[in-house]
């Protein structure tokens, strides 16, 4: 029946914001950004892997009233309505060192886990993303 998940979602409160941050800081590359009138679809994907795609979504029109959307970004501002990524990568302390340099503020430092190594960082506007690299008992999908 289904042969992948191409695209998911998280709320930001303003796109090119977002583009400063996923592109600029995490080095993520732009997949689409298109005007559509009603909207701006904008997505992000790891640098030549276009096949997965994180929409870059501001709360509003057409897929939500204004009301509603003015709640979802109370709550985005807030902390409680963040969505989350997990990101993977072959070397997460370089990878931490890279990003903190770069200016990347992190909620956790790498920790070793069950799984591997792990660290976590939130986005500007409270979506927590999460940079894991998997060992032997973790998985790479």
């Amino acid at each position: 029946m289904f042969n992948a998940i191409t695209q998911s979602q998280i709320f930001v409160l303003d796109q090119d914001e977002a583009l400063d941050f996923y592109v600029g800081k995490l080095g993520l590359e732009v997949a689409v950004d298109v005007d559509l009138g009603f909207m701006r679809w904008l997505t992000v994907c790891v640098p030549g892997h276009p096949e997965r795609q994180i929409l870059l979504e501001k709360p509003g029109p057409p897929a939500m009233s204004e009301e509603t959307a003015a709640q979802v970004r109370d709550l985005l501002t807030k902390g409680a309505m963040g969505g989350w990524l997990i990101l993977s990568t072959d070397d997460c302390r370089k990878t931490y060192e890279t990003l903190l340099a770069r200016g990347v503020e992190f909620t956790e430092e790498p920790t070793e886990r069950p799984y591997g190594i792990d660290c976590g960082l939130r986005d500007p506007f409270g979506n927590r993303v999460r940079l894991g690299q998997s060992n032997a008992f973790g998985t790479d999908a």
